[in-house]
């Protein structure tokens, strides 16, 4: 009968198992054993040094991507000297209301308003004695610009002044026929021979008048030339609008004709802006469009005006139509000569800013426009949203910036360039 140790060990599979191994092999199971829980329940002493040193190593990255992040954000603010800022060609400018589908900008130049010009010389022949404005001068309408001489000039007034006198005296002789008529003294074919010389002598004052007239002389002039004490042959070349002297070609000596025209006279207050518009926009444009326009010489300023003429006629070469607008310039900014750009509103009731194309740069896979900073040579970087872009070259801006905001509209790439040169230093530093 067996045992009950005896039992358990023959009820046991693995105690049967066991008790049929050799010694040997039983001891190599357990050793076996031993190792396979120490490997499950902790990490080895070389299993933990490289662990920490892996954390390290994350840690270090992300504080240096973290160092990154903050230096790009500083990377958006760009400060240059006046220098660079001249040598990039920055303009600013203030941005206005419009859409992309309704602002048009076009090549323009400037010219002097033809309704506030005079180009004055002589209307006789004649010797210039005096110049008395020079260049640049200021003057006021009716001011003399030079004294002249012309001998046929003093022929036509020593005419007048003969046809004057002459007239005078026709007219106390009829004046003395009506009365001894009056008084049945003198017959009436006497009265009637003494009023025809009288309107005779009238009709020869009238045309002497009327010559000296022809010859540029003003009523008061005609009228005093026998009183003011000048030469005769003397009368004096004047301009008939105020303005600034932009010609003289006269000097003293010089002999000038009724053609020459050797002073020029414009009041810039006011200039006319000729735009090139496409076939295209004839069916949009008309009179009464604001206008503002831009001139390469003069970076940030804007200069208001409105169409006020659109050609019905195209260029037979270039196939452009005309478009005249006229621009206010009382502080003298414009000159006549000028080329620039003239952005026509068709639509004045969109309320969104618009600004070049060129001025919107994407940093950081964002679109973003300069704008300036509370110093000079300062920028940074705003962030917009933009919205439909047109055929002129202009983009809403949707958020971001709004009309009246003042923004670069030149020079934004090299600004970028600058502000990446600086976020790549700032990175190589970490």
């Amino acid at each position: 009968m067996l045992s009950t140790n005896a039992r358990f060990r023959l009820s046991s599979p693995h105690a049967l198992r066991t008790a049929a191994l050799p010694p040997f092999l039983f001891a190599l199971l357990v050793a076996t054993l031993l190792l396979t829980g120490c490997g499950g329940s902790g990490d080895t002493p070389q299993n933990a040094a490289a662990s920490k040193t892996q954390q390290s190593q994350e840690q270090h990255e992300e504080d240096g991507h973290a160092g990154e992040d903050e230096h790009a954000g500083e990377a958006r603010a760009v400060e240059l000297t006046p220098d660079q800022v001249q040598a990039i060609g920055i303009r600013v400018d203030t941005l206005r209301a419009g859409s992309a589908s309704s602002a048009i900008s076009r090549p323009a130049s400037v010219m002097f308003d033809l309704d506030r010009i005079a180009n004055q010389g002589p209307r006789v022949e004649g010797k210039v004695r005096r110049v008395t404005v020079d260049l640049g001068d200021r003057v006021e309408a009716g001011q003399t610009l030079a004294i002249m001489s012309s001998v046929e000039l003093g022929k036509a007034k020593a005419e007048y002044l003969t046809a004057k006198a002459h007239l005078n005296t026709r007219r106390r002789a009829y004046e003395r026929e009506q009365q001894l008529y009056a008084d049945s003294i003198s017959s009436e074919a006497a009265l009637l021979e003494a009023q025809a010389a009288f309107e005779e002598a009238q009709a020869n004052l009238t045309s002497a008048r009327e010559t000296l007239r022809l010859y540029g002389l003003s009523e008061e002039e005609v009228e005093s030339d026998d009183a003011h004490g000048e030469l005769l042959s003397h009368f004096h070349v004047r301009t008939p609008i105020a303005g600034v002297v932009q010609k003289r070609d006269a000097s003293p000596g010089q002999t000038l004709n009724s053609q020459d025209t050797p002073f020029h006279v414009a009041d810039p207050s006011r200039m006319w802006v000729m735009i090139d518009a496409y076939e295209r926009d004839a069916a949009v444009l008309q009179a009464g469009q604001p206008v503002s326009l831009t001139v390469r010489s003069q970076p940030g300023q804007t200069f208001e005006g409105q169409v006020d003429f659109v050609s019905y006629q195209l260029d037979e070469e270039t196939r452009t139509m005309r478009v005249r607008a006229v621009v206010d310039n009382a502080d003298g900014q414009l000159r006549a000569g000028m080329y620039g750009q003239a952005t026509l509103q068709t639509d004045a009731t969109v309320e969104r800013a618009l600004v070049s194309t060129d001025a919107v740069q994407t940093i950081d896979g964002q679109p973003m426009v300069f704008v300036p900073g509370d110093q000079e040579g300062h920028f940074r970087a705003v962030r917009v949203r933009t919205g439909e872009e047109s055929q002129s070259g202009f983009v809403e801006i949707l958020a971001g910036l709004r009309p009246g905001d003042r923004a670069v509209t030149q020079g934004a790439f090299d600004l970028k360039a600058t502000l990446t040169a600086s976020g790549r230093s700032a990175a190589h530093s970490h």
